[in-house]
């Protein structure tokens, strides 16, 4: 019987009248489901009540969702945010202590926008919280007043670095993305390797060379329309296969009895 590898997708708290709930966005479920054949497991984000080992024992891989909140600047040595700043406490202790848990475990790890910073501040990276106000920058934000077909349009200029994951994926040097960010990686974190640059040089795409399974970080949102888009579709066609290949093996060792 065909077995449907298990994705942990992470979940942003959010207080909803007077409950706090755990939320993920469809566009993400529905991609696990649609482009990478597998089950979506939503995991909540209860730091000190699931461990990441027991965790990751039970998944076959790990999705780092988007997110309208920003990682509290303290994990990375940044100045206090702009007032106002939407923040989940609760989302950035669970995935940097689950990242690099995975990363030593194995467990192919896709993480997106800002799962792709929580992947760089987890290896002791560094963010530009506001890249709009760095002088070297473009204003990677979306528009605002415009509707969310417009906001994900792929309208940014992706440079594909020669010899990584991407290319070999099948991306070409040069494609259009739908990247739409208020933060951004500032330094890189060690063991990290750029994947892909915006055309004003941030950074928009990361991997791990010397990770034990797939391991990539996009700053643009592959799961947007995922069927439609030859490029996020090779993205998570791989992330999946990489799944499939971490249940057989738990399969094989007796991992599920």
């Amino acid at each position: 019987m065909h077995r449907l590898p298990l994705v942990a997708v992470s979940a942003c708290t959010r207080q909803l009248g007077a409950h706090p709930f755990h939320l993920v966005g469809d566009k993400y479920v529905r991609a696990v489901v649609e482009a990478a054949d597998a089950l979506p497991m939503m995991l909540p984000a209860l730091p000190g009540l699931l461990s990441p080992s027991e965790v990751l024992a039970q998944v076959d891989g790990l999705l780092l969702t988007g997110s309208p909140s920003n990682i509290e600047p303290w994990h990375y040595q940044g100045a206090p945010s702009a007032p106002g700043t939407l923040h989940d406490p609760a989302r950035d202790a669970s995935n940097l202590a689950l990242i690099p848990a995975a990363l030593r475990e194995g467990v192919p790890l896709l993480a997106i926008c800002r799962g792709f910073q929580e992947l760089n501040v987890a290896l002791c990276g560094t963010l530009h919280a506001c890249v709009h106000e760095v002088g070297r920058f473009n204003d990677h934000r979306e528009p605002a007043d415009q509707p969310v077909q417009v906001q994900y349009a792929a309208r940014q200029p992706l440079l594909v670095q020669p010899g990584g994951l991407l290319e070999r994926l099948g991306l070409p040097r040069r494609c259009q993305v739908n990247s739409i960010h208020g933060q951004g990686i500032d330094r890189l974190a060690p063991g990290l390797q750029v994947e892909a640059l915006a055309e004003d040089g941030l950074i928009e795409a990361v991997s791990l060379p010397d990770a034990r399974a797939f391991a990539l970080g996009v700053q643009f949102h592959p799961e947007w329309q995922v069927l439609s888009h030859p490029h996020y579709l090779a993205i998570f066609r791989a992330f999946g296969a990489a799944c499939r290949q971490r249940a057989e093996r738990r399969t094989a060792t007796g991992a599920f009895a």
